[in-house]
């Protein structure tokens, strides 16, 4: 069996080229789309200097105004992500992209979060109580796996809004928090830099904000582990070690527990694949909540027709998104050995 520190440097060696092929994907599809991105930027009466001077800040010309080839700007594009350098913004005042992303992150991180958090209440607790039960707790939990996986985010999203923030005037509508309770930003979390702060008007108000949209992002999540979770229970449940545990009147929920355990694996690889979706339906509750997150960010720049923002972005999620896979293989390999064959 290979041991834990070999598995380690094993991922890290795929994870490289993984990330540099997302990389190069992003780089060039942003460069093969029809249309120049400059005049899209400027428009067909700009002047020829500042036609000039986006196209160098874009690299795709040097000083001289000369055209870059292709490669050469695919190496130096390489050589600046490696220093940590996205880009800078061409909209607004040459930002970098780097910190532009940083200010709207947090934003996304406290919802993902909260979806997550949702999403893992209501599809383990579910999925459990169908997998263990049997019968008609099986068949309702899979259609509510059903049901909930086809939602569309926004449309839920929306009959949420209706219904709580319209017609019942208990939540409101969108947005982060009410104008004027801004926490001091600690770590750019409004509820816990609410608590760190003592802020407990705050702490409310960020808390109703954020209950609509975690509970959109967590109830269309929350269908794939509650499946999961009752097809692994079920299986758990017809082992000889559970049939042996009530044998000797071990109590209900102790068993249950002893099985959930041993079900938690799937359940666990699942959260690692689910990463990528919960990115993509975060990005989507916040454009139908107002929510001020990269999201709302990348849509926002896309209409400005902001490239190296966007392809910035873009890369920075796919980045993201290969690091907390990783982490989750390594988790995925300590809880279970067997994975490191």
């Amino acid at each position: 069996m290979t041991s834990l520190k070999v598995f380690v440097i094993a991922r890290i060696l795929v994870l490289i080229p993984t990330i540099l092929l997302l990389v190069t994907l992003v780089f060039f599809v942003m460069r093969v789309m029809p249309g120049d991105p400059v005049i899209a930027i400027v428009g067909m009466k700009a002047p020829p200097e500042r036609i000039l001077e986006l196209k160098k800040a874009l690299g795709l010309v040097d000083e001289a105004g000369n055209p870059i080839p292709l490669p050469i700007q695919y190496l130096n594009y390489l050589a600046r992500l490696f220093q940590g350098d996205f880009g800078r913004s061409l909209i607004w005042g040459k930002r970098p992209v780097l910190v532009e992303i940083m200010e709207h992150l947090p934003a996304t991180i406290e919802l993902a979060i909260s979806g997550f958090l949702v999403s893992i209440v209501l599809g383990v607790l579910l999925g459990s109580i169908g997998g263990w039960k049997g019968g008609k707790a099986n068949s309702a939990v899979k259609v509510y796996s059903a049901v909930t996986y086809a939602l569309f985010i926004p449309w839920i999203g929306m009959l949420f809004q209706l219904l709580f923030a319209v017609w019942l005037g208990i939540l409101p509508v969108g947005g982060r928090i009410d104008t004027g309770l801004e926490p001091p930003t600690i770590t750019g979390l409004y509820t816990l830099d609410s608590i760190i702060s003592g802020r407990w008007d705050s702490f409310i108000s960020a808390v109703q904000h954020l209950i609509l949209p975690s509970l959109t992002l967590g109830l269309v999540i929350s269908g794939v582990f509650s499946r999961v979770t009752r097809t692994s229970v079920e299986e758990v449940v017809r082992q000889d070690f559970i049939v042996a545990a009530r044998a000797r009147g071990i109590p209900e929920y102790k068993v249950m527990l002893h099985a959930l355990k041993n079900a938690f694996i799937p359940i666990l690889t699942m959260m690692g694949l689910q990463l990528a979706l919960l990115m993509t339906g975060a990005i989507l509750t916040e454009t139908t909540f107002s929510w001020p997150g990269m999201g709302t960010f990348l849509l926002e720049r896309i209409e400005y027709r902001d490239y190296t923002t966007v392809q910035g972005t873009v890369v920075f999620f796919a980045i993201i998104v290969s690091v907390v896979n990783l982490l989750v293989d390594i988790l995925y390999a300590y809880i279970d050995p067997r994975i490191r064959y």
